[in-house]
């Protein structure tokens, strides 16, 4: 599945739940909060899980744990982006073009 196609799975998934009729000031907290799990999932990789209360899991399912929280922001963000008819593929290029300028010099 290219960007495009899963751009447009998200769009109808969340539409046919009402997941994108959510205020878009909700939608970000729901961001935030998917970064915070991101944040989390990247914890238990690298210096595992330190509290009595959490389990120590394999490396594999804190893997597994960080792939499926990159995902629920990068659903959060298609979200955004289809809220205000912005394709991700212009994302990606209007970021590279940032960056390609802004580092041109080194």
């Amino acid at each position: 599945m290219d960007v495009t196609e899963f751009q447009q799975w998200v769009n109808d998934y969340y539409e046919n739940r009402g997941w994108s009729d959510l205020d878009i000031f909700i939608r970000i907290g729901f961001l935030a909060e998917e970064t915070g799990e991101v944040a989390r999932a990247i914890r238990a990789l690298e210096i595992g899980r330190d509290r009595p209360d959490e389990v120590a899991e394999s490396f594999t399912n804190n893997r597994k744990a960080l792939i499926e929280e990159l995902g629920d922001v990068l659903g959060n963000v298609i979200v955004i982006a289809n809220k205000y008819n912005i394709s991700l593929e212009e994302v990606f290029n209007s970021h590279k073009e940032k960056l390609s300028k802004r580092y041109s010099q080194e």
